[in-house]
């Protein structure tokens, strides 16, 4: 197992799939391998969570997810690379991390055996080993500790919203894999039997225009209604499972939504709009959603919530990079490939006799195919 375990180290900051060299699995993906998969977490950005906790204050979501990853990544790189300090009796000298005492040509050494790499020319970022874990098939970025996961009372009292984000980069054919994926971590990360409101957004998706009837008509033609159907079977069985007590919709128009209502099985009981860049409610959807009994929300969420740059900086090698993809020109320091973003889910835990949030943060998830 120590073998295993040091092989797992050097391999990370060689920028080697680790978990698919130790698990032996590589999957094809529209003719393209994919080498690793990444889960990235905010932890709770309120008060309390299971990961490590920072406060970035208020930002539109695209804004407070960015900044909630980078938090939480530097974060986990100080405590977990102070806890393994700690645990192995380490030492630093000149603001380095070191095994044991000894680093020799950026490798950390241990009894004279070189075990694995310091990225040094990064400032003496810990290596990803440190605060990072494999875990089912997919690399958790930062590592977390699931036996801390949980709310402070019981589930029964919160409402648990969620938001599901399909991105663009993403496979359709895969939406109902990724929804039962990102649910399944809120569900462990709140240990709660089930969300009381899980709402979806498509990709292309918006309302804009110079006013609101423009902006529906805009809407009306936006997406792809074949492909959000056939996703929102998927969610339609998530909810009779008993995961998701209600289930809702997020840029629906009203033309969009007449159509969407005439085909489903499970109606949606809201439709989330964003309304900033253009108007008021339009009308026709104000009149459609009374006559449907469909509650509309409004939200200041962004459609393009992670975008693929954004996330290479963020996992980067860069000035606030996390270091975990290899660098571009150089092609060392970390993970290689292309890089897609498949889905974030926003959740939110409001205790409700209080009306107070007491859990709210991100999980997203990406994958890394050959080039």
């Amino acid at each position: 197992m120590r073998f295993i375990k040091l092989l797992y180290l050097f391999l990370v900051e060689t920028g080697q799939s680790i978990w698919l060299f130790l698990t032996g699995r590589k999957k094809r993906l529209g003719g393209k391998r994919i080498m690793a998969k990444l889960i990235l977490s905010t932890g709770n950005i309120v008060s309390g969570g299971p990961s490590i906790i920072r406060k970035p204050g208020a930002y539109r979501s695209n804004l407070e997810l960015t900044n909630s990853l980078r938090s939480n990544f530097l974060a986990a790189q100080e405590d977990y690379a102070a806890a393994a300090a700690a645990d192995d009796d380490d030492r630093t000298q000149d603001g380095k991390f070191h095994a044991n005492g000894d680093v020799e040509n950026g490798a950390v050494k241990s009894n004279g055996n070189a075990l694995l790499h310091v990225n040094t020319e990064t400032g003496g970022r810990p290596p990803v080993s440190v605060w990072t874990a494999e875990e089912d098939g997919a690399l958790y970025v930062p590592r977390i500790d699931w036996s801390e996961a949980g709310l402070q009372e019981e589930p029964s009292q919160y409402s648990i919203t969620v938001k599901l984000f399909f991105l663009s980069s993403a496979s359709v054919d895969r939406r109902a894999q990724f929804a039962k994926e990102a649910l399944n971590l809120v569900l462990k990360e709140l240990d709660a039997p089930a969300v009381d409101l899980l709402i979806v957004s498509f990709p292309g998706m918006s309302f804009e225009g110079d006013c609101e009837w423009e902006a529906d008509r805009h809407n009306a033609v936006q997406g792809n209604d074949e492909e959000e159907l056939a996703t929102w079977a998927a969610i339609e069985d998530l909810h009779r499972a008993g995961l998701a007590k209600t289930i809702g919709l997020a840029e629906f128009g009203s033309e969009k939504l007449a159509r969407f209502l005439q085909k489903v099985q499970v109606r949606p009981t809201v439709n989330q709009i964003n309304i900033k860049n253009c108007c008021n409610v339009p009308p026709p959807l104000t009149k459609l959603a009374k006559e449907e009994g469909i509650e509309l929300l409004a939200h200041s969420d962004c459609t393009d919530i992670l975008p693929e740059g954004t996330l290479r900086e963020l996992l980067g090698q860069g000035l606030g990079g996390a270091g975990i993809l290899a660098d571009p020109e150089t092609g060392v320091g970390g993970l290689k490939g292309d890089l897609a973003p498949q889905w974030v889910v926003k959740y939110t835990a409001v205790v409700r006799d209080r009306g107070v949030i007491e859990n709210k943060g991100y999980f997203s998830s990406a994958e890394l195919t050959e080039a």
